[in-house]
């Protein structure tokens, strides 16, 4: 059973390297959660190496800018691993002819992989970020042109795996549940991020370059979804802390507080397995 902590330098000592989880972990997507960035300032004070890990269809560096604008510190990690990075490998071995679905700021995704943005009806390779619109889109709004490129058997490559995403306290889709879509109509969906090993590999590839070697029992993870953070710490063998306020705290919160019962019925119902847990990451 996962044992509550109420400040992450209860177990610090524990561990050398920290991969963590972004959105809804450092931030909502509105503001930062303060305590979240102080603390891992503080682990890496103390020599742990913070590598944060995201599902985010950007490069880093669009994603170090978003963080740097919503409040998070420089000094809360030493390195970032995103989805888009990871991604950027299916996008270059895939056949050129793109039919991109995601705004206009994913777009940073294909730069210098000789991709041709083509409509759907010429497309051999979908990229999907996100949604065109993700306040007022869900997959159905795509479900006629999926239909038609799934029956032609186009590969769609997922930037995104996110289902759902915090955006201030509401619940925002992501590509990953357009992929959920394209492959319940029989399509071919290609993903890197979370919870896929992929990711992984990088992440601690960058924190073996950022302190050399380290014993994998040494490593903790830290996320609030149970489809991404939590299967893919679990399936990597990592240690995880589980933040509980994060996408599915409907599940077992009521004004503000954990339903300890309902948390650990919710856990085993989801085949989680956190070592640890906290409302909050502080």
């Amino acid at each position: 059973m996962a044992v509550r902590i109420n400040s992450f330098r209860e177990i610090a000592s524990r561990y050398d390297v920290v991969l963590c989880d972004v959105w809804g972990v450092l931030h909502n997507g509105v503001q930062a959660f303060v305590s979240a960035g102080e603390a891992l300032a503080e682990a890496r004070a103390q020599g742990l190496t913070v590598i944060l890990i995201t599902n985010a269809p950007r490069p880093y560096p669009g994603v170090k800018v978003q963080l740097r604008g919503l409040g998070v510190p420089d000094e809360a990690y030493d390195r970032i691993v995103t989805s888009g990075d990871v991604t950027r490998a299916l996008i270059a071995a895939a056949e050129k002819r793109v039919f991109f679905i995601g705004a206009d700021r994913d777009l940073p995704l294909l730069e210098g992989l000789g991709t041709d943005i083509v409509s759907s009806e010429e497309a051999e390779t979908i990229v999907c970020a996100g949604f065109y619109d993700d306040e007022t889109e869900t997959p159905e709004h795509y479900r006629t042109t999926l239909t038609a490129l799934a029956k032609r058997k186009v590969p769609f490559i997922c930037a995104n795996p996110d289902l759902v995403v915090e955006r201030g306290h509401r619940l925002i889709p992501c590509a990953g549940a357009i992929a959920k879509l394209y492959e319940e109509l029989g399509g071919e969906a290609r993903i890197a991020g979370k919870p896929y090993k992929a990711i992984y590999r990088a992440a601690l590839s960058e924190a073996r370059a950022v302190r050399g070697p380290f014993d994998l029992v040494r490593v903790i993870a830290i996320g609030d979804g149970m489809p991404t953070d939590v299967k893919g710490a679990q399936d990597a063998g990592l240690d995880l802390l589980y933040i509980s306020a994060g996408i599915h705290a409907q599940e077992y919160m009521h004004e503000s507080r954990t339903d300890e019962a309902k948390l650990t019925a919710f856990l085993k119902r989801e085949g989680a397995t956190p070592k640890w847990w906290m409302p909050r990451l502080g």
